[in-house]
């Protein structure tokens, strides 16, 4: 992902003080799970920074249209995301490390010395945590034959009824009550 920084100005200079920002990240692609997405028209964003006293706290949206493979029929698929950010920059690193973070695992970024903060992880971490974890081309997409492998959006080879129909016999012949099928009870007399 290209590196987004924003330089602070004196509008952020005091506790309490805001500035919005607002830009668009001419991004072509991510991948994420074994998946690659397109971002055709890449990324638009809409934050506001404030100064929380020990560092800056970045808020806001990211939106994007997103294309990707249906996880079902293998087709193209469509989607839009819209993401909070939401990321802390420290001023300064905390003095001693906080007791929980044994792992080493940071919760924050820094100020930079030029007074600059990178938005390229907080926006990242915004588009990946809202793409889908199953994509589909749409909610109720057939998926692929398992016989022929045919699209069954587009065609009905007649496969899927018949491995259908074989399932639920399968699902009958396993019943504990399938002995009882046979069973001859007599006219009643």
């Amino acid at each position: 992902m290209q590196e987004i920084k924003q330089i602070l100005d004196t509008r952020l200079a005091n506790p309490g003080d805001t500035m919005p920002v607002s830009g668009h990240m001419d991004e072509k692609g991510y991948s994420l799970g074994g998946h690659d997405f397109v971002l055709p028209d890449g990324i638009d964003y809409d934050l506001v920074l404030t100064n929380a006293g020990e560092g800056i706290l970045a808020t806001g949206m990211l939106k994007a249209h997103v294309e990707g493979t249906c996880d079902r029929c293998l087709g193209k698929a469509e989607f839009d995301v819209a993401g909070e950010v939401d990321e802390y920059y420290l001023f300064k690193a905390p003095a001693e490390p906080m007791a929980d973070d044994e792992d080493d695992d940071v919760d924050f970024a820094l100020v930079g010395d030029d007074s600059t903060i990178d938005l390229t992880d907080a926006l990242s971490s915004a588009l990946l945590m809202e793409t889908p974890f199953v994509v589909l081309c749409r909610e109720d997409c057939k998926g692929l034959c398992p016989v022929c492998g045919a699209n069954l959006n587009e065609v009905d080879c007649g496969h899927a009824a018949k491995v259908e129909a074989e399932r639920e016999q399968d699902r009958l012949d396993a019943s504990p009550f399938a002995a009882l099928r046979n069973l001859d009870l007599g006219d009643g007399e």
